[in-house]
């Protein structure tokens, strides 16, 4: 559960698809504008919330012994929030609304790469949780584990050595020189 909203000067785990989409679009240059501090995201919805509320609860219910949960690590400019993890397993929890089938995105896929990258831990789950609409108005009802669902992600070295990494270095160099990204200077490095 992320405490400290503020996201600039540091690229999390959550914005691998930024660093490895386009940056030609106006959602780029939002999302640059935020991480150099211009900017502020104060994005905030029902959905949010009630995900942000029951993540422990449904750590929790897993019933995994020596879980530690909200581990931060930090890596340079590379700031990497785990849900839970022991020792030799990481899970992120991830809400949903109960009425739809929930798979794991290009996005969510990308996100658990870099955890996977930063932490050591090479095995991962998404721990998918469906949402029932009473869920979001009350943060304090019980979890059903009939609703969680478990998704393993295998960790992909190439997609962190050739596509990730190589950006996220750069981008990590404009950030400490306080200049805009122009992929066309990635290409010549």
């Amino acid at each position: 559960m992320i405490q400290d909203q503020d996201r600039s000067n540091y690229i999390g785990a959550s914005d691998t698809s930024m660093v490895v989409g386009n940056w030609s679009t106006k959602t780029f240059e939002k999302w640059w504008l935020e991480k150099i501090g211009i900017n502020k995201n104060n994005l905030s919805n029902e959905a949010i919330k009630a995900g942000n509320n029951y993540e422990h609860k449904i750590l929790e219910a897993l019933e995994i012994d020596n879980i530690e949960m909200d581990k931060q690590i930090i890596i340079d400019r590379l700031r990497v929030n785990l849900d839970g993890n022991t020792p030799t397993c990481i899970y992120e929890v991830k809400t949903h609304n109960v009425n739809k089938q929930f798979k794991v995105s290009k996005q969510y896929w990308r996100q658990a790469q870099v955890e996977m990258y930063a932490s050591n831990i090479k095995k991962l789950y998404i721990v998918a949780y469906g949402l029932i609409d009473k869920d979001y108005i009350n943060y304090f009802n019980s979890i059903d584990k009939k609703r969680i669902e478990m998704f393993k992600v295998e960790y992909d070295e190439n997609f962190i050595q050739n596509e990730y990494l190589p950006r996220l270095k750069y981008l990590v160099k404009c950030l400490k020189d306080g200049k805009y990204p122009q992929i066309e200077e990635i290409n010549r490095l």
